[in-house]
């Protein structure tokens, strides 16, 4: 006998809460699109492949940054710290100016924004995007990577930015 799939799926809030019990690491994806630096917070950040160099994240069809983005020839990924939950609310706000004061930034080698005191930078060029639910996932190839410190990465998890402590 064969087990076939349940008729319905769990609710938004079950599924919520189920997934706010996995930690995620934090990043601001930035870029530059028609000279306007734009950028967004990403928790579903992941590497894809090493052969290419791929990474991907995913990001809300509604957003607001996304057609930005989405124009954008190449988009920089800035992998926080664990002193950074300000510039991650910051970049997950609505309505602000991500790149005013106290935000500290300066123009990548290609133009994308890269922001100050990050552990590492990602400079990728668009490989691919594919519609998934109400999420757009955006593929990105690799084309530089700095590492800036190897401290402890911001954390998100039960709705809240934390810090990783390693077990001893």
């Amino acid at each position: 006998m064969t087990e076939t799939l349940p008729d319905r799926t769990v609710d938004a809030d079950g599924y919520r809460r189920a997934l706010a019990v996995h930690a995620a690491g934090v990043v601001v994806i930035t870029a530059q699109s028609g000279g306007i630096p734009v950028g967004l917070t990403a928790t579903s950040f992941s590497s894809v492949s090493l052969d290419p160099p791929l990474v991907s994240f995913y990001v809300d069809r509604r957003s607001t940054t996304w057609p930005w983005l989405r124009s954008a020839d190449h988009f920089a990924v800035n992998v926080l710290a664990s002193d950074q939950a300000e510039v991650a609310a910051r970049f997950a706000s609505k309505g602000i100016d991500r790149f005013a004061e106290p935000t500290r930034w300066r123009p990548g080698p290609l133009g994308a924004p890269l922001l100050q005191d990050v552990s590492a930078h990602l400079i990728c060029l668009p490989h691919e995007t594919s519609d998934v639910g109400d999420h757009v996932l955006v593929v990105g190839l690799v084309a530089e990577a700095y590492v800036h410190g190897t401290g402890r990465p911001l954390l998100y998890h039960q709705g809240r930015f934390g810090r990783f402590i390693a077990h001893s």
